[in-house]
């Protein structure tokens, strides 16, 4: 029985991953373009999440910083989940909702690009970050799940909005990951051309 439990898990996965293929496609392209187009014109990408999605925050800046899958210059991306002294003295003076809010009005600046990851789309520090880089006039990178709750009610036109199809925290950050990937891939691929051979 556990171990049927544990291949339902796979296959729900796989299935999920066919079904956002044709949905994300097209808006991740687009998200490709909005970081390429930032980083070509020297801008920077600023990244936040909760919990797992803290830890996709930070596994996205490590793949541009050093390198995903082939060597290339090092792009700029910070992700504002990693210093304990800002989170924790926001968090303390301000309330958790302003630890990413706070950190984007002190280090965005126009042209750059934020990633905010919220599986529900609700969380309150997502919403205020999203809001804080809107008033920078920086562009918005939202991966989200379900309906993309209320970051998806603060989406511009000029914003971009990767929604996985599905209600499940674990099966949407799956996704998530997976589009990460499909990010970094397509950066290196818009800045770089053709490898000479995929790996």
């Amino acid at each position: 029985m556990l171990e049927q439990r544990i291949q339902k898990q796979f296959f729900d996965s796989a299935d999920l991953k066919y079904q956002a293929a044709e949905l994300l496609a097209a808006p991740i392209a687009r998200a490709v373009d909005v970081l390429a187009t930032a980083i070509s014109n020297g801008h920077k990408i600023l990244i936040c999440g909760n919990g797992g999605s803290a830890a996709d925050s930070q596994h996205l800046a490590a793949e541009l910083v050093g390198r995903f899958e082939r060597e290339r210059p090092e792009l700029a991306a910070i992700a504002l989940t990693t210093d304990t002294s800002i989170l924790t003295a926001v968090s303390n003076d301000y309330g958790f909702d302003h630890v990413f809010a706070k950190q984007v009005r002190a280090l965005g600046l126009p042209g750059d690009v934020l990633v905010a990851l919220s599986t529900s789309g609700n969380s309150a520090s997502i919403v205020e970050a999203v809001r804080a880089a809107q008033e920078r006039d920086m562009t918005v990178l939202a991966l989200t799940g379900r309906s993309g709750g209320r970051v998806a009610g603060l989406l511009r036109e000029v914003d971009v909005h990767l929604a996985v199809p599905h209600e499940r925290t674990a099966r949407i950050q799956e996704v998530h990951l997976l589009t990460l990937h499909c990010l970094c891939d397509g950066l290196d691929w818009v800045l770089m051309g053709e490898p000479e051979s995929m790996p």
